[in-house]
């Protein structure tokens, strides 16, 4: 299986979030991805494609505020990341906004995605790599692992948060719908719930959208990934949320996941995207589930056996002495 990262995705460091009411340290560090690579000896640059590819799921506006927030919030005299304080909870529509404290809030919806003077360059090159697994895909492999990171799943088309600011297994999907592929599914075995992914799909048939996670009634991000979302418009009945309760084991988390790829065995995609995160790992530090390490391998393995073309895209996890091995036995779970 072929796998990619770019460099330019580790300079991406954000100091600090808020978090449980105070300031702490950033998790989504990059010695996540830097132990992601040791573990799978390695991985091939993406070649650039582009801003198009991502114009075709984000705004301009959005694209251009990732570009400048950074520069922005320094003019402002302001130390440190550049991180949201205000949200238009009710009414939010497209006004003309100047300041950079308003912009945040209009395009991010949490406290912990900071923007740095090299978060841009460091999403795009995320994006770059899922792009080439999605290429290498539609080029005739059966599977490809895009080592994304930043991850991608919480971003919708005009905002970030929970450490995202593209949303890379939409920009994969997308990608492969505009190549000529009439339907393609994603399944998403993130812990948190993809909103970003859900919202941007939700009124199209064209793309499935399937996720098994924790119940959002007690986890981020609460508002979205509901057992009653379905879609809307024509994407009623196109997205299909699967909650589980803290605690979750294997069993319990396989049989849901077969639930996830019967539906989508239904929706008969032409290419699948995985968004896979580790953070279902018993001992990470943001998670309750129980998965453990050798369960990682079957679980990839159920996926496998449905014979779809296959990108996988890393979403979260962030016990780092761990994630290596979490993410080489899922993707063991192909090569097998």
């Amino acid at each position: 299986m072929q796998r990619f990262f770019s460099p330019a995705q580790l300079i991406h460091a954000p100091a600090r979030e808020l978090h449980n009411g105070s300031f702490t340290d950033y998790a989504e560090t990059p010695a996540r991805a830097e132990a992601i690579l040791r573990a799978i000896g390695g991985a091939a640059e993406p070649a650039d494609r582009g801003e198009g590819p991502i114009l075709a799921v984000h705004t301009p506006d959005y694209v251009a505020f990732l570009k400048d927030a950074a520069r922005l919030w320094r003019e402002a005299g302001r130390p440190g990341n550049a991180i949201p304080y205000a949200f238009p909870i009710v009414g939010r529509r497209p006004l003309k906004l100047d300041r950079i404290d308003a912009l945040l809030g209009r395009h991010g919806f949490d406290a912990t995605t900071p923007i740095t003077p090299d978060t841009w360059a460091a999403a795009y090159a995320s994006a770059q790599t899922a792009l080439a697994a999605t290429h290498a895909v539609l080029d005739g492999q059966q599977a490809a692992f895009a080592l994304c990171r930043p991850p991608g799943h919480h971003a919708g088309a005009d905002y970030c948060g929970g450490y995202c600011h593209l949303n890379v297994a939409a920009i994969a999907a997308q990608a492969a719908r505009d190549a000529g592929m009439e339907r393609v599914a994603i399944l998403d075995i993130d812990y948190h719930h993809g909103n970003g992914t859900q919202d941007i799909f939700w009124t199209r048939s064209d793309v499935f959208y399937a996720s098994v996670h924790a119940d959002p009634a007690r986890d981020y991000p609460f508002y979205w990934g509901h057992a009653d979302e379905v879609g809307e418009g024509e994407g009623r009945g196109a997205t299909l949320n699967l909650p589980l309760p803290h605690g979750t084991t294997r069993a319990a988390f396989r049989a849901t996941q077969v639930q996830a790829l019967d539906a989508i065995a239904a929706f008969d995609p032409g290419l699948l995207v995985v968004s896979f995160g580790a953070d279902t790992w018993e001992g990470d530090p943001i998670s309750r589930f129980a998965l453990k390490t050798d369960d990682y391998p079957l679980l990839a393995a159920d996926i496998c056996d449905r014979g779809w073309p296959t990108v996988i895209v890393m979403e979260g996890g962030y016990a780092v002495d761990a994630l290596g091995a979490n993410v080489a036995g899922f993707l063991s779970g192909f090569d097998g």
